[in-house]
């Protein structure tokens, strides 16, 4: 198995809030415009998966398989010829301050192994990033009218 790491970001919002965005991923339809569109390709979600096409893997599927409020949700990737598992872990260091790092551990063959960690990595950087800097505040709002 290989592991991916993302860095750890720390974003000015509680615990819960982030939780509370990222378990429903409904939640990213109000976040979409503010996702960089050279990031993601035909990005879809419903509340529990989401599509995305990455190059060169092509179109991934991510499940959520578990939810531990306010700490973790694991995903499981789908239509993929290795298996994938993604996790988000958010970690509280104040009232309004979480450290979230994400990972990715691969099942790669020593021949796809090269070919794909680079991408792999970068997309899970730029997942990152992209996460850190969501308005949680106006989502969560927005999710409630």
């Amino acid at each position: 198995m290989a592991e991916f790491v993302s860095e750890v970001k720390t974003i000015p919002y509680s615990d819960a809030d982030i939780f509370a965005v990222l378990s429903d991923l409904n939640n990213l339809e109000l976040a979409k415009d503010k996702i960089p569109q050279n990031a993601v390709k035909d990005l879809t979600f419903d509340q529990d998966s989401c599509s995305v096409n990455v190059d060169p893997i092509g179109k991934v599927k991510f499940v959520v398989v578990e939810r531990e409020p306010n700490k973790t949700i694991k995903f499981q990737s789908e239509k993929l010829p290795f298996d994938v598992n993604m996790w988000i872990q958010l970690v509280a260091t104040a009232d309004n301050e979480t450290k979230m790092k994400l990972t990715i551990k691969a099942d790669l063959n020593p021949f796809l192994k090269p070919m794909v960690s680079k991408p792999l990595q970068a997309g899970l950087d730029k997942v990152a990033e992209g996460l850190a800097d969501l308005p949680y505040s106006e989502i969560l709002k927005g999710s409630k009218e």
